[in-house]
């Protein structure tokens, strides 16, 4: 019987995982334990779009990359992309743009395109039909700017190309140089101090990707649950209550491994939960906030897995570019900069860093920095062929996957840092990992069975990257200073901003799994009086 076949029996896996968990680890493949007994627990803070380019691009020159490792950066490439519009609408002075260095922690701004359809458009330099380049994402026709045959490697070629018309869509005029050119600037190390320090003292993976070359949504479910239930866009934003994908924290909780995720009290419910509720109504005590991951840290109540998400509506520190544009009418409060997830960044790794009781200490906790998507920004790496989650979806459930993605291939890269004690500095990762790689790694460590074909035949996990025999010392590990960063406006102001469309979405999934059918609210202020209202419906008398 084949590996696969005999998965499928017995409880979809369950007698042939636990039968692996139960088993003495010199009894397990070498391959699938090396590392495996230097972290306790995992923790991953996961922040919003932005590509590897955009965040590490800069961080290390040619001369400064370790001697016996590469570093797939932007210095010494001529990176560059074409400006490729149709000459009849507009004509640039210059004829392409290159990478560089940019210092303005708002850009890009307004938001790019992130969708699944501007997403093609940036890898592959196409936009089919012809008439897609004048439409809202909701217009779009197929084959949705992918071409046929699909390359089997992106050319990267179509960042700026996809930018000029999205900006055009949105403000009705063309960008000018100053503006289209933003789509390409990467912060140098100086100006996010605290990612890259944490980068070149630990850790750096160069070739993390995604799992969906779209948005957030699809690739925050992929994460939890190596699905996005068939879907490529956030929106419709109501249809995510549909999401019925068994989740990582299903299998954990069914293994008896502790597990908790950790958000912000301003945003009332937690994203993960809003988007995975049908899995994890059932487990809302799992669900604390992020003063609550400060105190189990520092007392030695950390779970096994934790997974932090950053604060998503007032005063918002997820790094997500503005979202801003007359159609859209929304505009991200703040404004939206990245330093205000730098000083996130700072916080957690500074409270592992201080931990030191018998359970979760500096010493066997693994901390994961990485974020959802690349949010339309510039990155030159291709991605990668990676399975599909379905060949069939599971009965009793029958839907074609959204806009005929064959979900085959990864999301564009984006940075990602390890912290870990037995990791040395600057130390440089090539390893093609992908979101789901986490899943398999807390599959290896406690034995539980897959959950779809992708993170199944996910051939990378983090227990190989440990490149210490024995912990460093606390002393070697770097103190982390964010650079200074004030937010703009008072209570009022922040009350009247209008929503972004991410997080209306979200207030809309909320609404429609409390059976609410109104209006969706359209400034801050009155989207977190509804997610209270939502709150008391369907978790009364429940505190987060």
């Amino acid at each position: 019987m084949k590996r696969r076949d005999f998965l499928k029996f017995g409880a979809s896996g369950i007698a042939l995982s636990a039968l692996g968990a139960g088993l003495p680890k010199y009894f397990r493949d070498a391959s699938e334990i090396s590392g495996i007994d230097k972290y306790e627990h995992i923790v991953v803070l996961m922040l919003e779009n932005r590509s590897f380019d955009n965040m590490l691009g800069y961080l290390y020159s040619p001369e400064e990359v370790p001697p016996g490792q590469r570093f797939e950066g932007v210095i010494g490439k001529n990176i560059s992309n074409p400006l490729n519009v149709n000459p009849q609408d507009t004509v640039y002075s210059k004829d392409s743009v290159h990478v560089y260095r940019d210092t303005v922690m708002t850009n890009p701004s307004p938001d790019p395109g992130e969708e699944y359809p501007h997403v093609n458009t940036q890898l592959f330099s196409t936009i089919l039909p012809d008439s897609n380049r004048y439409r809202h994402v909701s217009q779009m026709q197929p084959p949705y700017n992918e071409p046929f045959p699909v390359p089997d490697t992106a050319a990267m070629k179509g960042f700026v190309t996809d930018y000029i018309y999205y900006f055009k869509l949105f403000f009705g005029r063309y960008p000018k140089d100053e503006e289209y050119k933003i789509i390409m600037g990467c912060f140098p190390p100086a100006a996010v101090p605290v990612i890259s320090t944490l980068a070149k003292e630990f850790a750096v993976c160069d070739h993390w990707f995604c799992s969906v070359p779209s948005q957030t949504y699809c690739n925050r479910s992929f994460f939890n649950s190596a699905s996005s239930w068939g879907y490529v866009n956030n929106a419709p934003s109501a249809r995510w209550i549909q999401n019925a994908a068994p989740t990582v924290y299903n299998r954990l909780s069914d293994y008896n491994v502790p597990w908790k995720v950790y958000f912000d009290v301003l945003d009332i419910i937690p994203a993960t939960l809003l988007l995975h509720l049908p899995q994890l109504l059932k487990h809302l005590d799992h669900f604390c906030t992020f003063d609550k991951f400060l105190s189990d840290v520092a007392t030695g109540n950390l779970p096994k897995y934790s997974f932090v998400e950053p604060r998503m509506h007032w005063f918002h520190n997820d790094e997500h570019p503005p979202d801003e544009g007359i159609l859209q009418n929304t505009n991200f409060p703040g404004p939206s900069n990245v330093l205000a997830g730098e000083r996130l960044i700072h916080t957690v790794y500074t409270a592992i860093k201080n931990s030191d009781s018998k359970n979760n200490n500096w010493k066997n906790t693994l901390l994961i920095i990485t974020y959802d998507e690349h949010g339309g920004c510039h990155d030159h790496v291709p991605p990668i062929r990676v399975t599909p989650p379905y060949f069939n979806f599971p009965p009793p459930f029958s839907h074609e996957n959204e806009m005929g993605f064959q979900f085959n291939r990864s999301g564009v890269r984006v940075p990602t840092v390890l912290v870990s004690a037995y990791l040395k500095k600057n130390t440089i990762i090539n390893t093609e990992f992908e979101h789901t790689s986490v899943i398999k790694t807390l599959k290896e460590k406690h034995g539980f069975p897959y959950l779809t074909n992708r993170d199944e035949f996910n051939p990378h996990t983090l227990n190989n990257v440990f490149n210490l025999d024995t912990p460093r010392d606390r002393s070697t590990w770097p103190v982390t200073v964010p650079r200074p960063f004030e937010y703009f406006g008072d209570r009022e102001y922040f009350n009247n901003e209008k929503l972004s469309g991410y997080q209306r979405g979200l207030v809309e999934i909320a609404m429609k799994h409390a059976n609410i059918n109104e209006p969706v609210p359209q400034t801050v202020g009155e989207s977190l009086k509804m997610l209270e209202r939502v709150k008391s419906i369907m978790f009364p008398g429940f505190c987060f």
